[in-house]
């Protein structure tokens, strides 16, 4: 009966039982919610049994029956992911599932390259890719629901292993008519009094207030978003300035306006880009093999889709480090 159900279908069914809804289920494995309803359905079928109680507006429970099946699916993906890996190991090739997390802020600019390009490399890799904040991506390593995160060196953890690949130093980034746009760099007191745009996410917040510890006055922080690409279009519409570590190679905003990089002198700690993975996992051949790809493509003369540490602007008088 078994052989009837798919090892996909076991996916979907374990990701909606972990989540209690199909909905969040979708989200986090990125599959359309009726095809996720339409795997449980099949699997209940084909079993004889029910394995959720629906609830109307308030998600999915397991039922008794049903924390059982959950229990075994998840040891048969486990003896399937196994059998990837064995064969890996016999073939001398890689193979076989990858789950990749990756900062929401730097997915867009560093994954086409490094994931998608590694899926390439490795047509035997299956790849699914999750973009969250740090904290969440870090609890997702603790559980088990991804392999290996993409992000910085925003908390330290002895269950979590960060391996740095990339310094990405502090930059400031304002609309082409601020008032420090001419300016060649700037100092964290030289920012005293400006409205300041904060990219405002866990640990990431943090990271940019600690940079005013030592300033006469605290950042003057008047509109704030989770969301990269938001902070630049009000930086571009002259809402304020921001600081970043992300080095976009779009000079413009999402709704077109020129935005400024600037030279952040001064003792100014830099993030550290690199990727983590549970202290206590096991990496298998396939996560191995991409934390190789990942030493060999990032460096501080390289990272995937950012600008180079230093570039000269043809629209501007002087040159713009986007390093610092």
């Amino acid at each position: 009966m078994l052989s009837r159900i798919t090892q996909r279908q076991l996916e979907y069914f374990v990701a909606s039982g972990e989540a209690g809804s199909i909905s969040a289920a979708s989200e986090r494995i990125h599959v359309s919610s009726p095809s996720i309803s339409a795997a449980i359905t099949h699997m209940e079928t084909e079993l004889g049994i029910q394995l959720f109680i629906r609830h109307h507006a308030q998600g999915i429970s397991l039922t008794a029956v049903g924390r059982q099946v959950l229990q075994e699916a998840k040891l048969i993906l486990d003896q399937m992911n196994n059998l990837y890996t064995i064969a890996s190991e016999s073939l001398n090739t890689v193979r076989g599932p990858l789950r990749v997390g990756c900062l929401e802020s730097l997915a867009p600019m560093i994954t086409p390259e490094l994931v998608f390009g590694f899926g390439r490399a490795f047509p035997g890799v299956r790849i699914s890719q999750i973009e969250c904040n740090h904290e969440e991506l870090l609890e997702k390593l603790r559980s088990a629901e991804i392999d290996i995160a993409l992000t910085y060196d925003l908390a330290s953890s002895d269950d979590i292993d960060f391996q740095p690949l990339a310094n990405l130093p502090p930059y400031v980034v304002v609309g082409e008519h601020h008032p420090l746009a001419s300016m060649p760099a700037v100092t964290i007191d030289d920012l005293e009094g400006h409205p300041m745009v904060l990219l405002d996410t866990p640990w990431s917040r943090e990271y940019f207030l600690s940079l005013f510890r030592h300033a006469a006055s605290p950042p003057n922080v008047v509109m704030r978003s989770s969301n990269l690409e938001t902070v630049r279009a009000m930086v571009g519409n002259s809402i304020g300035y921001s600081i970043a570590n992300a080095r976009p190679k779009a000079t413009l905003s999402q709704d077109g306006k020129r935005l400024i990089r600037i030279r952040l002198a001064g003792d100014v700690r830099p993030m550290k880009l690199g990727y983590a993975t549970a202290t206590n996992a096991q990496l298998s051949r396939v996560v191995g093999a991409f934390t190789e790809r990942c030493r060999m493509f990032v460096s501080d003369q390289y990272i995937p889709g950012m600008a180079a540490p230093s570039f000269f602007d043809p629209h501007a008088v002087r040159p713009l480090s986007s390093a610092t």
